[in-house]
């Protein structure tokens, strides 16, 4: 399955004007932050012997996915709204000491939880 998006009509799409905030920057990017209590996810992933870490990375690109606004890009100067969004996450290699960025489809994370 090849991801996939479709243009936006940026004239009469309701974010355009927020969307100019971004246009220029050279890698546009957010941040959020929140408090969550995963209690019972951390339970699970022990029950199951899972890496916290991998199902984690999992749970939260599941639910990116679920937002439309998550999944917006530029893609040759145009607006695109994909049909998902993959991850990226950093890898501490513990014998050279230095990390690495990964990236994972978001169809090969799915496997972790299964």
């Amino acid at each position: 399955m090849s991801n996939t998006y479709k243009e936006i009509d940026e004239k009469n799409w309701k974010r355009a004007l927020h969307c100019q905030i971004f246009r220029n920057s050279i890698e546009p990017a957010f941040c959020v932050t929140f408090e969550l209590d995963i209690t019972n996810f951390l339970k699970k992933t022990k029950e199951k012997k899972l890496s916290f870490t991998m199902s984690l990375i999992y749970v939260v690109s599941k639910c990116a996915n679920t937002i439309e606004e998550f999944r917006y890009r530029f893609v040759d100067e145009k607006i695109v709204l994909f049909n998902r969004i993959d991850t990226a996450f950093t890898y501490l290699n513990k014998e050279t000491e230095l990390f690495k960025v990964v990236n994972v489809e978001e169809r090969y994370i799915g496997g972790i939880c299964n």
